[in-house]
């Protein structure tokens, strides 16, 4: 059950960083427009709300790796982050696009109930 804890939140650490390239370096590009349904105009001119929840994501992933740098005694890092994921993928089911919700949410709450079942 470790094993799989830990790789559930790499992978959910791995999605994030994918999120954050996807956000802050290929919105405007034509495989970054097609990832999220977006005209050329829409594009350019939610560049900059873009990056910032890119930067976001960077963040949510720093800290699933600082929880499993810190091993077993990280638990609780990655418990917080992981309910971050969950809370950021409903809210962003809610008031984008209802695909966050199996994209971002569920992967985190299968590593936090991974994760809490292992401490």
């Amino acid at each position: 059950m470790n094993t799989a804890a830990t790789l559930s939140v790499a992978l959910v650490a791995l999605l994030h960083l994918y999120f954050l390239v996807l956000e802050m370096f290929l919105w405007n590009t034509p495989y970054g427009r097609r990832v999220f349904g977006l005209t050329p105009e829409r594009a350019a001119a939610s560049h900059s709300l873009a990056k910032n929840q890119g930067l976001y994501n960077g963040f949510l992933a720093a800290g699933l790796v600082w929880g499993l740098a810190r091993g077993a005694s990280g638990a609780d890092v990655k418990l917080f982050f992981l309910g971050c994921v969950v809370v950021a993928g409903v809210f962003g089911a809610a008031t984008a696009n209802r695909k966050i919700l199996f994209v971002q949410a569920l992967p985190g709450a299968v590593a936090f109930v991974l994760v809490w079942l292992t401490r």
